[in-house]
């Protein structure tokens, strides 16, 4: 009786303990990506959920079933040299349940990689985002803004996050519209989203980057296309232009809060992509390495 008084105690403290906790992000999708990947942690909570009960029912079984306390004192187990049904299901069922999270996990992989369905047909709206320690740094190329720490886009619009680094490796992650994805030096990387629903959203960086990573924070905010427009119009109407002399003290670490500018610094700071993409540097180099040897073998075979 104690014990099953101790028992439905600590599910009660558990219980109650949380009903005060607020909705996993990740499980609290905004969007179609973060929908594929909520329902791929559902699907996974749920398999795994099903093996341990199992598990867990068939050894309370064994136990209670052939405790040594019920065999006579004289008792020998019987000699068994196998079980070619027990074997069978030990070794099919954990195969079926491997390749069932395989082949969903890759799908879905694919899916959120890509631009939702439904939404192929729009052009989307490319925002670079380039971190710094520790500081994240949003340029809109064809609106010609930049913000510090914050991002706005239109809802029912594809976007693609372009994808840098100032600084060490970073993870971009907003939990509700999209999974993670790296951002590093010399090289971009893109990431697909879709907001169906206004609102702020809080992203951050989800790979430690030193001292300063708790507060490496933003805020994503979806606008009705009507109020992004108008938010673009304020800005050049009201923010101070992004000189190459402000950008570079950005970059210096430390934290900021949110901040605006008409302009931005892919002008001055090309993000790492076509020629100007890192591994084009070395071949240049090398290139270039390649043409002076050339030139010189040139000169002492002519001597």
């Amino acid at each position: 009786m104690r014990f099953k008084w101790i028992v439905f105690s600590s599910l009660l403290l558990l219980t109650t303990i949380l009903a005060g906790c607020e909705p996993l992000l990740v499980l609290n999708p905004k969007g179609p990506q973060a929908e594929t990947t909520a329902s791929v942690i559902w699907i996974s909570i749920i398999t795994m959920a099903f093996i341990v009960i199992i598990v867990i029912t068939l050894l309370i079984i064994m136990l209670v079933k052939y405790r040594a306390s019920k065999q006579p004192d004289d008792y020998e187990p019987p000699h068994i040299k196998g079980n070619p049904i027990l074997e069978a299901i030990i070794v099919i069922v954990p195969v079926l349940i491997v390749t069932f999270l395989s082949i969903m996990s890759v799908k879905s992989t694919y899916e959120v990689e890509s631009v939702p369905d439904g939404y192929e047909d729009q052009d989307p709206l490319i925002i670079y985002a380039s971190s710094s320690n520790w500081k994240w740094h949003f340029s809109y190329p064809e609106q010609d803004v930049e913000t510090v720490n914050y991002v706005f886009f239109p809802t029912n619009r594809p976007v693609e996050f372009r994808l840098y680094s100032y600084g060490p490796i970073t993870s971009f992650w907003i939990p509700q519209l999209a999974g993670q994805k790296y951002a590093m030096a010399d090289m971009i990387t893109k990431i697909n989203l879709v907001a169906e629903s206004p609102g702020d959203y809080m992203g951050r960086n989800a790979n430690f980057s030193g001292k300063g990573f708790a507060e490496n924070i933003f805020t994503a905010t979806a606008l009705s296309p009507d109020e992004f427009d108008k938010w673009v119009g304020e800005i050049h109407s009201t923010a101070e232009p992004l000189t190459e002399d402000e950008f570079n003290k950005l970059l210096e670490p430390g934290h900021l809060g949110k901040m605006t500018f008409t302009g931005t610094h892919l002008s001055f700071a090309p993000a790492p992509e076509g020629e100007n993409a890192g591994h084009h540097h070395h071949m240049e180099s090398d290139q270039d390495h390649s043409m002076e040897s050339d030139q010189d073998h040139s000169e002492h075979s002519s001597h």
